[in-house]
């Protein structure tokens, strides 16, 4: 028997709680050798499937959620999924295995309602409005910074500076501190322990390998620097505390300090630390790698770059903007996103059972020949004089769990490219496109996007 709640035009499109329906295709290879399918490649895995399969699949893929994957590349059915009672999809349990190790307990990236929407609520004031536009001097600063470092005529991997970069932002805008002992222990700490090798990356996605290799100690080590990361950020969060500047101070840890729950109550030391430690999942590595990606695609695309340098030069920054949401669309930095469902429900005629992983593939939806025609090249004018649809462009999930940092990173993005132009004549160091690489759950230009700057 199944419960039906219908739409009108009124109410979004509900998820039909059922315990009947057809069962999900996919593959019936062994779950191990579609695992290790996954991880050597995300995205030519969910391509084979989709075109075997269609806009729904299943998979198995053991480590990652419960390891019963229902794969969806429908917008319409994303929308349903996004919509849906977050009681019934859970994307905090569907992260906790690999985010819990470093974000910790408390991380908004972990929680489920009703904490998830209670904590999102303090976290979203410092990242949006003057707040956020606060900030752009200090990403234009560091920017500066760091260009007057890169080498000329020499090859390097532009994702490292990218890197150090939106790590610096961090370690100033969010953390309040500023270059010194503690800003040097904190940065390299956090370095060590995001350092997102093989073997962390993928002990974090399959608590399996969560031990050293013989003498290999990368995990050992990978907890040593979360247990020096945590050390000195208790210590900063102590001494901000006593602080009597906390009202005038502009960094994040300060606000959430002051921040305060319906109930009146603060957030605790360790709720302040998991969410620090959240905004830097969140900010660091996938906006240096969406910053990456773009530099990328505009080396390999002369007409594009020289376009951006004009529009940059005259301060227009509708084609700026029309260029980051392509990149991000094109090379998406997270390919999917999780959902764990907690009753049995049917998705597009299929039935899905409690326990099943549902996994918009935000890859997928970004190459629907109907949405982006010749959606494998890359091309801005897509985004001129129109917004994506909220279900077709989802580099930054969707729902109430889409990525809170999002606003600073597109606003972070903006200020990067236009200061690297600016300062800068860049060109690829190698003749072919980069291919992507998994590095944990985001998906890296293999050689880092390696750069020549010229004179």
């Amino acid at each position: 028997m199944s419960t039906t709640i219908t739409p009108d035009a009124l109410t979004p499109p509900r998820l039909v709680v059922t315990t009947g329906g057809r069962p999900v295709p996919g593959s019936r290879a062994p779950g191990w050798l579609q695992t290790a399918d996954f991880l050597r490649s995300p995205t030519s895995f969910l391509e084979r499937n989709r075109r075997r399969y269609g806009d729904i699949f299943s998979a198995k893929l053991h480590g990652l959620a419960t390891g019963r994957m229902v794969m969806v590349a429908d917008p319409k059915l994303i929308e349903e999924v996004f919509k849906a009672d977050p009681y019934m999809l859970k994307a905090g349990e569907a992260a906790y295995t690999t985010i819990a190790p470093i974000g910790g307990p408390n991380s908004l990236l972990v929680l489920d309602a009703p904490e998830h929407l209670e904590d999102r609520r303090l976290l979203l004031p410092p990242l949006h409005g003057e707040r956020l536009r606060a900030y752009a001097d200090v990403i234009a600063e560091e920017t500066d910074r760091s260009v007057a470092t890169w080498p000329i005529g020499k090859p390097f991997p532009m994702r490292r500076p990218m890197a150090d970069i939106t790590l610096d932002v961090i370690m100033r805008a969010v953390f309040g501190l500023e270059r010194g002992g503690r800003y040097d222990a904190l940065r390299q700490a956090l370095v060590d322990s995001t350092s997102g090798e093989t073997a962390i990356s993928l002990g974090l996605m399959v608590p399996a390998f969560r031990r050293d290799l013989g003498p290999f100690r990368a995990w050992s080590e990978f907890e040593a620097a979360v247990a020096r990361t945590d050390a000195l950020l208790y210590a900063e969060i102590a001494d901000r505390r006593k602080a009597d500047d906390l009202e005038q101070r502009p960094d994040i840890l300060s606000m959430l300090i002051l921040a305060r729950r319906k109930n009146g109550t603060p957030m605790t030391d360790h709720e302040l630390r998991d969410e620090l430690v959240t905004l830097l999942l969140a900010g660091h590595e996938t906006t240096a790698t969406g910053l990456s990606w773009t530099m990328e695609l505009l080396y390999r695309h002369p007409a594009v770059l020289a376009k951006l340098r004009a529009s940059v030069a005259a301060g227009d920054e509708e084609y700026l903007d029309a260029v980051i949401h392509e990149a991000l669309r094109v090379r998406p930095v997270i390919p999917f996103v999780f959902r764990v469902l907690t009753r049995p429900i049917q998705l597009g005629g299929y039935a899905l059972d409690a326990g099943v992983t549902v996994v918009p593939a935000v890859h997928l939806v970004h190459r629907r020949e109907e949405l982006y025609p010749q959606s494998a090249e890359f091309r801005p004018e897509r985004f001129l004089g129109r917004s994506p649809g909220t279900y077709e462009w989802l580099p930054f999930g969707g729902g109430t769990r889409r990525c809170i940092g999002a606003s600073f990173a597109l606003m972070e993005m903006r200020v990067v490219l236009q200061r690297v132009l600016a300062q800068t004549m860049l060109e690829p160091a190698g003749k072919r496109p980069e291919k992507t690489r998994r590095r944990a759950f985001t998906l890296v230009p293999a050689r880092g996007a390696m750069t020549i700057r010229r004179r």
